[in-house]
């Protein structure tokens, strides 16, 4: 089969590597001094929801394992569901804490891939501001195992200069998504 992938020009998806999130504190130092973006301490899952027992049991079990840690500040793990019918579950902590966060992505990531559902990931988002309250999300594609900047300015207009720049300051950093038609807007995601 490889002969005819190679012969028709298809590829296979790289397979995802969830230890990627863990490059996100170092390239937040990157972050906040090349374009001023500080981390807010809120990160979200983005997943297709499934019908049934199995699926439910592992959600509430990432919940209850996310909820044990006693250094948390604030709710535990927040669930969402967006305008297109995708659920989220939102972690909060504080802002200088980003390892604690990106653990607890980790965390809902490996648990449902290793409980079978890698393939309902859909991404996971890191919330970032600068200091005039601008926002901005390092949006981590489960599938492509790659990174990429998202700065909405208004409900439907995104900052694509300030997503390029990003892009640019954070190219040695994170491994960023190549083909700028998978930088897909997520307007209105929790965690942003």
């Amino acid at each position: 089969m490889r002969f005819l992938d190679a012969l028709f020009g298809r590829t296979r998806p790289v397979p995802p590597d969830l230890d990627n999130l863990f490059a996100v504190p170092g390239a937040a130092l990157t972050l906040s001094a090349a374009v001023g973006f500080s981390p807010t301490g809120v990160g979200s899952v983005c997943f297709s929801s499934v019908e049934g027992a199995e699926f439910a049991r592992i959600t509430q079990e990432v919940r209850e394992l996310l909820a044990a840690d006693t250094a948390r500040s604030g709710p535990p793990v927040e669930s969402a569901r967006d305008p297109f019918g995708y659920s989220w579950l939102v972690s909060r902590r504080a802002p200088d804490d980003l390892p604690a966060l990106v653990s607890d992505l980790h965390a809902v990531n490996s648990t449902l891939q290793d409980g079978g559902f890698g393939p309902q990931l859909l991404c996971s988002l890191i919330g970032f501001r600068d200091a005039g309250g601008r926002p901005l999300a390092l949006v981590y594609l489960y599938k492509r195992g790659t990174f990429y900047p998202f700065a909405p300015l208004s409900e439907q207009r995104r900052d694509n200069a300030l997503e390029l720049q990003v892009r640019a300051a954070l190219a040695g950093e994170l491994r960023v998504e190549a083909d700028l038609s998978r930088w897909f807007a997520l307007w209105g995601a929790p965690g942003l």
